[in-house]
């Protein structure tokens, strides 16, 4: 079960992906036009948002007419919730510990955190920052190396994760190699976050044995293919949600990014024109193109 925002001449809608059936869920419940609509209305009747979708659309007179409607998810998705914030977590993999170790001029400081009991946190972007599925990402042009990160991602309402979706985080590896507490300006900046292309319900999904790849092509050939499963994240989902809630007040629908088990080698590094591609098992694709900022 995929859930899409979309805009359209009608005006923003959700659409529910079901069984390789695309319904129009706005058309059945005018009032649920975002997703963060469908996360209150779910949460405020104390159902699970699977449930309450099945029950919508098992008991609808009108699913042939909404089958008839021709949505094109990719040309008119917005992003898959309007989150006002994305944060993230560093090395919560193994193999992100080591690369970070060799690219750094101080290279303990990764396996500490590797091992010590709060993780690595930080803000990532704001909404306005937030780049959607088939934008353009960024690149430092004061960096020289720099990659992007594939991350499952999960979505917070009322403090608990209620869903999943694809993100990518992007960095430079040459700043934040050069000094750990440049890591700000290795991660945050003009478009260097994206998520999409929708969001699968946390119930629907076991999120602590998914298959990640990611993708780059240059020029239509492939640079760099990829792969791990979240079943080798050291630390899990609802640890990192704990950690993010301790003494702060999380906005509903923030995305948070849980780091990544997917680094290209040292000598690779993203070029313009580049394109992303992070898939994430039962969830979709987030594609991304780059561009220098």
């Amino acid at each position: 079960m995929q859930i899409y925002q979309i805009d359209n001449d009608q005006g923003r809608q959700v659409i529910v992906v079901s069984k390789d059936t695309t319904y129009n869920l706005t058309f059945l419940r005018p009032t649920i036009k975002t997703s963060l609509d469908l996360m209150m209305v779910a949460y405020n009747n104390g159902i699970k948002i699977s449930d309450y979708l099945k029950e919508i659309l098992s008991s609808t007179s009108s699913i042939e007419e909404l089958n008839k409607e021709k949505i094109d998810l990719k040309k008119s998705s917005l992003l898959p919730v309007d989150s006002p914030e994305v944060w993230a977590f560093g090395v919560t993999y193994g193999d992100s510990m080591k690369e970070r170790q060799a690219e750094s001029e101080t290279p303990d400081i990764y396996s500490k955190i590797y091992f010590a009991e709060r993780p690595e946190s930080f803000f990532k972007s704001t909404l306005s920052r937030l780049r959607k599925n088939n934008e353009s990402v960024g690149i430092r042009s004061d960096s020289g190396w720099d990659i992007p990160e594939p991350e499952l991602t999960f979505i917070i309402y009322n403090k608990e994760i209620i869903g999943f979706t694809c993100g990518n985080d992007m960095s430079s590896r040459k700043i934040e190699g050069e000094n750990p507490l440049y890591l700000p300006q290795a991660k945050v900046y003009k478009y260097s976050a994206s998520i999409g292309p929708c969001w699968v319900p946390v119930e629907c999904l076991d999120y602590n044995n998914l298959n990640v790849e990611m993708t780059i092509n240059r020029n239509s050939k492939r640079v760099f293919k990829g792969n791990c499963n979240t079943s080798i994240m050291k630390r899990k989902c609802n640890e990192l949600n704990d950690w993010l809630n301790r003494s702060n007040e999380i906005p509903d629908g923030t995305a948070v990014m849980t780091g990544t088990g997917i680094i290209p080698p040292m000598e690779f590094s993203l070029k313009e024109g580049d394109k992303i591609s992070i898939s994430i098992e039962n969830i979709g694709t987030l594609n991304n193109f780059v561009i220098s900022v």
